[in-house]
């Protein structure tokens, strides 16, 4: 049922279609006879209710929606009083690693940005958008075409939200630069070759196609981490040179193409201190090379995502301020790290962060939310992160209380559910550090049942009754929850085949070492149960993925699921063989196992990529 209210006074443009997109989000209905409300336009954000009649005031189009979003329902009286501490603030989307956000699924997106206020959405598309002269450009990738960029940035303009694209100039360009029409513009496999007149007639074309699609003037054009950037094909080529020359130059010749469109380019700001041989996030000051370096017509993008102390975040801002550029902030929702988000870093390293930005009068904040090793977690899981920036914003503070008011409000969902996500990141007795969380669920999930990498690292944690506990749980959520029924379910069958797993992990060596051959006839006799729970896994991931992304992409998943499968088939042979007297010995099982990501203070290191936990070996070689 909807809450009737009508709305009179001063409004922003096209607000009926915007009300009307948003009716199901806000539970609100524009009708004649409703509740009545009236707005006008001023300098802040205000709602003042009194049980028959509403009294709303807004400064900005998204200020309107989401002043629309504190109307109880059913209506009682209430008061609120906000101004957003920043002009910009929102989220990059990352649809380069794999997963490619559907634009049905965008405009969801969107929705709940409006009634959490934010106004700014970021789309990371390293070459997945089309660039019209270049048919490998995003080839079967899922790239966006330009007619559903600009239907989104209609979309987002009814909210007052700005889209803007995000792209790559200089490194990150490796799913672009393995095609062989590309070999050419190598310096190396990641990195465009600078200085070459054919890079820039390439990235005229990106950069015209990926910003035709909006209104926005703005452009992220990436350049960061663009490791050994003039020591390829450049050095070869031209010989060697300071790499601050030689970006320094490729950025004023981009930064030409951007002035002949018109645009406001923003850069991440990384290379300026790695090349001087500074950890960008705990140390160094900038070279007078590097900020010769900076061109003043582009803004600097500081990203961190690793830091639990607020004065690490302003030492690094008062640094940036010595390139006279203005300085943006990028966070970061933890959804990196495998299936499951890292709550517990997230607002760990989030509140400092947009304390340290409050304070030192940053304009423009946003949120990252990567897909890095596949895109494992779905984007949905990154609501609440979004909640926390939006709520900062807006009020100055986190009030963890507030936040789930809020989220419930917005969002329709409990936020307890959302942080009992990271739960499977972390098997209790485990520790995580603010930069680099557990991430136990990855781990087992991809661990080989007879090479078994993280055996030490994992001896002595209940890891097959801490997953088994979550399942239910999960199951749970998904009832109290229905607009995220599908998430929680596939959580819940993403913990019940990893409490089958696990029992294989903590048994199997144990029981090839001993001799014990019962022991090994049961496990074996378990197998078929891990693999069916699995493939059912596999089944849930798919709908959940296809339900949020374009179907590119999850072939990734697939192959590497289909391995676990076929690998604990193998395992299966193996011990039923050793359970029968047939062999005596599984030597990949009985090999000693080393420590690798256990320290000595109980924390537990992340390995953030498949290959890594699957085997010492490489895949991909």
């Amino acid at each position: 049922m909807y809450q009737k209210i009508h709305l009179t006074g001063e409004l922003p443009e096209q607000w009926e279609t915007a009300l009307s997109e948003l009716r199901d989000d806000l539970g609100l209905l524009e009708a004649p006879d409703g509740i009545p409300v009236r707005c006008q336009k001023g300098e802040t954000l205000s709602v003042h209710a009194d049980g028959s009649s509403v009294s709303l005031t807004w400064n900005t189009t998204v200020s309107f929606y989401r002043a629309l979003s504190h109307i109880p329902v059913p209506l009682q009286p209430c008061t609120v009083e906000e101004h957003c501490r920043f002009d910009s603030v929102g989220l990059m989307f990352d649809c380069s690693r794999n997963a490619v956000l559907k634009p049905e699924a965008m405009r969801g997106f969107l929705r709940k940005m409006a009634l959490m206020g934010l106004n700014l959405g970021m789309l990371y598309t390293e070459d997945t958008y089309e660039v019209p002269e270049q048919p490998f450009f995003g080839y079967k990738r899922g790239r966006y075409t330009y007619e559903e960029l600009h239907a989104l940035d209609d979309y987002a303009a009814l909210y007052g939200i700005e889209l803007c694209p995000c792209i790559q100039a200089l490194g990150h360009l490796k799913r672009i630069l393995h095609w062989p029409a590309f070999t050419h513009l190598r310096d190396n496999d990641e990195v465009l070759l600078a200085d070459l007149e054919e890079t820039y007639v390439l990235l005229d074309q990106m950069i015209r196609a990926a910003s035709a699609p909006f209104r926005s003037k703005r452009i992220h054009l990436g350049m960061d981490e663009a490791f050994g950037v003039g020591l390829g094909a450049h050095l070869t080529r031209y010989g060697w040179e300071d790499p601050h020359a030689v970006i320094g130059r490729h950025l004023k010749r981009v930064l030409d193409i951007t002035d002949r469109y018109g645009l406001d380019p923003m850069i991440w700001s990384d290379m300026y201190f790695h090349l001087d041989g500074c950890d960008y996030h705990s140390g160094g000051m900038p070279s007078e090379a590097a900020r010769a370096a900076v061109d003043p017509r582009v803004s600097l993008v500081y990203w961190d995502y690793y830091h639990a102390k607020q004065e690490e975040y302003a030492s690094a801002m008062e640094k940036h301020a010595q390139f006279g550029v203005p300085t943006v902030f990028a966070g970061g929702i933890w959804t990196w790290i495998g299936p499951a988000p890292s709550y517990p870093t997230t607002i760990g390293n989030t509140v400092p962060a947009l304390n340290a930005c409050m304070d030192a009068g940053i304009k423009t904040v946003f949120a990252t939310a990567w897909g890095d090793n596949g895109a494992e977690t779905n984007l949905t899981t990154v609501l609440l992160g979004l909640q926390i920036y939006g709520e900062m914003a807006y009020t100055g503070i986190y009030d963890e209380k507030a936040i789930a008011e809020r989220f419930a409000r917005c969002c329709h969902a409990n936020a307890q559910a959302f942080l009992d996500l990271s739960l499977m990141n972390t098997v209790p007795g485990m520790q995580s550090r603010p930069a680099d969380p557990c991430n136990a669920c990855k781990c087992m999930l991809y661990q080989d049942p007879l090479i078994q990498l993280f055996e030490a690292d994992f001896k002595g944690f209940e890891s097959a009754k801490h997953f088994a506990s979550l399942a239910p749980r999960y199951e749970q959520y998904a009832q109290e929850n229905p607009e995220y029924d599908l998430l929680f379910r596939f959580y819940a069958a993403l913990a019940h085949a990893l409490a089958l797993k696990s029992q294989w992990h903590e048994q199997a060596a144990d029981v090839v070492r001993t001799g014990d051959r019962t022991a090994a006839d049961a496990l074996a006799k378990r197998i078929p149960d891990t693999i069916h729970a699995l493939d059912v896994l596999r089944r849930l991931w798919r709908k959940l993925w296809e339900g949020s992304n374009k179907p590119n992409g999850f072939e990734i998943l697939e192959v590497r699921l289909g391995g676990i499968c076929a690998r604990l088939d193998t395992a299966a042979e193996k011990m039923a063989a050793f359970a029968s007297g047939e062999i005596d010995d599984i030597p990949e099982l009985s090999d000693p196992s080393l420590v690798i990501k256990r320290r000595p203070d109980g924390s537990v290191g992340c390995t953030n990529t498949m290959d890594e936990i699957a085997t010492p070996g490489r895949i991909d070689y």
